[in-house]
């Protein structure tokens, strides 16, 4: 199967050491990852510990800490650091002349079953 890229922004639209999000039409969204040498990952922006989103979190060095558990992610493998177990998948992404690129078939077809978590109101107990 051949790679079609999908120009997603340029380098400099996704803050030095943050994240960017990228809806798909299914699926959770897809967060582009800049470090501070303005290496880009992405990841789909899901920990593999409850869901939480990864965009949201500190990115240090060539990882991401979650923002809800403080596990931390190798934004290059998406594999949770030891003490911690388990992965979050990964999408290919081509740099060009500071252009940011997905894989389209990516985008349309991996890792569509994760879901977020259900939040609600609390519960009040009597």
């Amino acid at each position: 199967m051949s790679t079609h890229w999908k120009y997603i922004c340029q380098v400099t639209d996704i803050p030095r050491q943050g994240a960017r999000r990228v809806a798909r039409p299914r699926g959770l969204e897809v967060a582009l990852f800049r470090t501070g040498t303005d290496a880009v990952y992405a990841l789909l922006d899901y920990s593999p510990y409850k869901g939480g989103p990864l965009s949201q979190g500190m990115v240090f060095g060539d990882n991401v800490a979650c923002p809800l558990h403080h596990w931390t992610i190798a934004l290059a493998s998406g594999q949770a650091l030891a003490p911690d177990e388990g992965s979050t998948p990964t999408f290919r992404v081509h740099v060009d002349d500071g252009a940011v690129y997905l894989d389209a078939n990516e985008l349309a077809a991996h890792a569509l079953t994760p879901t977020r978590p259900l939040a609600g109101p609390a519960l009040r107990c009597t």
